[in-house]
């Protein structure tokens, strides 16, 4: 029988949170943060949880397993989320030149410089729609200059979909910016139906200190998946999950079934099931609120793992909604229509408008697709619904797109 004592559960972490929030806004004038010289003023107060944290890779650095995603709008000035990931030691920032159209790396240096905070404190990592050595590198100055630092300690190239740019060029490049100091560490982010095959560019390639890419419970059972995260953990490339939450093309209510698993929801035990595998480093996630920062807080500071009865839950949810998740694999269901659209990139953006509800920078980066692939409206998208390996209702989804991306 597990011991409940040693437990953390969200009301915990509430209740002490806010205790600790408002001993510390005493000293500080800071929501949830402590200057050095104000410790001595600032009354004592309950020791906080940590998120646990381990080992990345090559880079030999130890990170938390609960990364903070910033693909969402940031309080420009002083964000509060951050103040609070900092408290219980989610100390890492997963920034973008593109996120949040491109408002993102400027937040987090402010609430750097506004909060105060020691920049070799913070893990900050950046990433690049430039794949090219020389585009790669101008991103990567105007990106210093957003977040206010003259080095981020990992930069991605973002959303790799071709192992081509994983050239000899690119990596004399990520030499001399390490040897500049302007980056520590080079990796590259993926999470297109060639994560498997880039994951083994990956592990031969001597350069890559991680990799952030799409991993999620429909997913455990892919071969070449696992064989690949299989090469980069023996190569020690560090792997951080993105995506794990493994969220339907369009919003639906079919995962209310199994919104909870046992003592934990659903959203928290797909992540201590990412957890559970020692391959994965950690996993970066979409938190755009206080309470969702707080559950998934919650999840990892809790010791216990899932045992069998909450796994076999995981998988009849999987079972259950597979048809309605797209896995990205575009070259089939685009190879069955006589048009020249996107399906794979259309429905991620129509995933992040229905269920992340960021309508706004869901059509803006739909606008960003070469005019043909958003000329959807009118085509017959029947033969896809029939190539779809897991049974997506294609039409319908993309019919939708039509109606809320074009708006």
């Amino acid at each position: 029988m597990q011991d409940d004592a040693k437990r953390i559960s969200r009301r915990d972490l509430f209740k002490l949170g806010a205790a600790s929030a408002g001993a510390m806004a005493l000293g500080s004038g800071l929501p949830g943060l402590v200057r050095a010289d104000d410790k001595a003023a600032a009354p004592a107060v309950p020791a906080l949880p940590q998120v646990p944290r381990r080992k990345l890779g090559k880079t030999g650095a130890e990170i938390p397993i609960l990364l903070m995603g910033g693909a969402m709008k940031l309080d420009p000035k002083l964000d509060p989320k951050l103040a609070e990931c900092l408290r219980f030691g989610v100390n890492y920032f997963d920034a973008a030149d593109c996120y949040a159209g491109g408002t993102c790396e400027g937040a987090v240096g402010s609430f750097m410089g506004t909060a105060g905070i020691k920049r070799d404190s913070v893990w900050i990592t950046s990433k690049s729609d430039a794949h090219d050595p020389a585009g790669f590198e101008q991103t990567l100055a105007t990106s210093l200059q957003k977040l206010n630092t003259p080095y981020v300690d990992m930069y991605f190239l973002h959303a790799l979909q071709d192992g081509k740019f994983l050239s000899a060029d690119m990596a004399k490049t990520a030499e001399r910016l390490k040897k500049e100091g302007k980056i520590r560490n080079i990796g590259f982010s993926c999470h297109d139906a060639n994560v498997a095959e880039l994951l083994q560019k990956a592990a031969k390639s001597d350069w890559i200190d991680a990799v952030m890419f799409r991993y999620n419970f429909r997913e455990y059972g892919d071969k070449a998946l696992n064989d690949a995260m299989d090469a980069c953990h023996k190569a020690n490339v560090g792997l951080i999950a993105m995506k794990t939450q493994g969220s339907e093309a369009s919003f639906t209510d079919a995962w209310q079934k199994f919104q909870t698993v046992g003592k934990w929801s659903k959203q928290q035990s797909v992540l201590k099931a990412v957890w559970s595998d020692e391959r994965i480093t950690a996993a970066v996630s979409h938190m755009d609120s206080m309470d969702k920062l707080k559950q998934n807080i919650a999840a990892a500071c809790d010791k216990f793992e899932l045992g069998q009865a909450e796994f076999e839950a995981i998988e009849r949810y999987a079972a259950e909604t597979r048809s309605l998740a797209c896995s990205g694999c575009e070259h089939i269901c685009n190879a069955a229509v006589d048009a020249p659209v996107r399906i794979g990139t259309t429905l991620r953006y129509l995933m992040y408008h229905d269920v992340y509800g960021q309508q706004d920078e869901a059509r803006a980066a739909f606008a960003k697709l070469p005019a043909e692939a958003r000329r959807i409206a009118d085509v017959d998208f029947r033969p896809a619904n029939a190539a779809c390996p897991h049974g997506v209702d294609v039409a319908w989804h993309m019919h939708r797109a039509a109606e809320v991306l074009q708006a």
